[in-house]
């Protein structure tokens, strides 16, 4: 690195075929990127870039794809400890028997260190896939205070991107939900003070069937105060329709708007068992729906009417409701998902799929951090950027890459991960966390939070 003041926070990757994700979509063959200060400052040809910036620190990518970091728009953290823990009596029948005996008594035997290193397990994960960008979604019913704080700091360690909130439900009695409405307001309040742009917040909900009105319009008052919008599952299960229609006699979406819940900065996850006049809702509100289609099998909800409601306009976007952070797994299962659920192998298009996990995926990211677009390489865009080790033994071209993604891809081909320019994984070698000490950590933990949940469950 020379003395030149405009380059010393400069890196420039050579030698990539770069994927722009822009509309309409290019690879850039034997292509290069000029990293500065956060953001993407210039891409072309590598003998262009080389030209111009000769003295610039270079990052070869010896012929891999270099594309844009993946974004999931909804996840769950602390999810992270349920992975291979023993459930307690005969099979769950149902999903609000999965909820009532497995997350509902997860949550709960969660403490403020378990909080971070179930933060900790899913972004060493998200790293190693290339997700550079993540909207979580917390619940820890016996450790809400300072909760969002024990994952922020293990997000800004990572040196990768996420949107919080706080799960608020009445589940947990009053005390609860009130507590739950302060980290939401709390949080959201003192990121006007934390530096940097890896952070985001919005505010949380579970879901309409636990959450009284009362509750709604105390989160209603206290998002708009700090001008957030709404993270909440909607119609995940038919139980959800059928709580708030022998409630309070209207619909999910409906109740939600009437409570002033939905709009262009709000997220409902899931939306499958809704109505045509819900979609019609969500589509004139301008809020954001998230599919989740390996969760949905494995909860045996269903399958939303994600086609239908992409055609109608409305914004759906891809997340993994707590599943690994490989998001082209995501990607896979709907593709797949959808084919087998109608009967019919046109279902699904692999556009559709893009749409999704690209596109929309991008516009959310973007209406979290507005002034840092995310999501395509392009000047000005967020220095989010992977290498993927893919060579296709087939012509790969702009208008088969998603095919390509979901037939040829593997989340091993990842290998280097880079987020606002900073390298997080060089040669899936992890930069920035300590995977080894996480695992033996999170192992110990894990081990306790079992316990704790087996005492819950007596």
């Amino acid at each position: 690195m020379t003395g030149d003041t405009t380059l010393e926070k400069a890196l420039l990757i050579t030698n990539g075929r770069l994927v722009t994700w822009g509309q309409p979509n290019e690879i850039i063959e034997n292509g290069a990127l000029l990293l500065m200060d956060g953001r993407i400052a210039a891409l072309g040809t590598t003998a262009e870039l080389n030209a111009q910036y000769p003295d610039a620190e270079q990052l070869d990518a010896r012929g891999q794809l270099v594309m844009p970091g993946n974004i999931c728009a909804h996840t769950h953290f602390y999810g992270a400890f349920a992975r291979g823990m023993g459930i307690p009596g005969p099979p769950m029948k149902d999903f609000p028997d999965i909820l009532d005996r497995l997350w509902w008594r997860l949550d709960r035997a969660l403490l403020d260190v378990d909080v971070k290193y179930s933060a900790l397990v899913c972004l060493a994960d998200a790293i190693k896939h290339g997700t550079t960008t993540l909207i979580d979604h917390h619940a820890s019913p016996n450790a809400i205070d300072s909760s969002l704080d024990q994952i922020a700091d293990a997000v800004e360690v990572a040196g990768v991107r996420a949107a919080l909130c706080y799960e608020v439900s009445d589940r947990n009695g009053p005390e609860g939900a009130q507590a739950g409405i302060s980290e939401n307001s709390r949080f959201l309040y003192s990121l006007q003070d934390r530096e940097g742009n890896l952070l985001a917040a919005t505010f949380g909900l579970h879901a309409s069937l636990s959450l009284s009105d009362e509750t709604l319009a105390d989160c209603v008052a206290s998002a708009a105060e700090l001008g957030s919008g709404f993270h909440i599952h909607v119609a995940e299960h038919e139980v959800d329709e059928y709580d708030s229609l022998y409630k309070y006699n209207k619909r999910v979406v409906h109740r939600l708007a009437d409570a002033g819940i939905l709009g262009p900065k709000s997220l409902v996850a899931h939306c499958i068992h809704i109505d045509p006049a819900e979609k019609a809702l969500l589509l004139e509100t301008g809020t954001w729906v998230t599919h989740q289609p390996r969760s949905n099998m494995n909860n045996a909800v269903g399958a939303a009417d994600v086609e239908g409601m992409l055609r109608m306009g409305i914004p759906v976007c891809l997340g993994n409701d707590g599943f690994s952070n490989n998001m082209w797994a995501e990607w896979k299962t709907a593709y797949l998902l959808h084919k087998v659920m109608h009967g019919d192998p046109r279902r699904a298009n692999g556009m559709d799929i893009a749409q999704m996990a690209i596109y929309n995926n991008s516009a959310l990211a973007n209406m979290f951090w507005p002034d840092l677009p995310q999501g395509r390489l392009e000047v000005g865009a967020a220095a989010d950027v992977i290498f993927v080790d893919y060579h296709a033994t087939t012509p790969l071209s702009a208008g088969n890459l998603p095919w390509h993604i979901i037939f040829g891809f593997e989340s091993s081909g990842v290998t280097t991960t880079i987020v606002g320019g900073k390298v997080l994984m060089l040669d899936r070698q992890l930069l920035t966390l300590d995977e080894a000490e996480i695992t033996a950590r999170s192992r110990e933990l894990a081990a306790k939070v079992w316990q704790r949940f087996e005492d819950l469950s007596a």
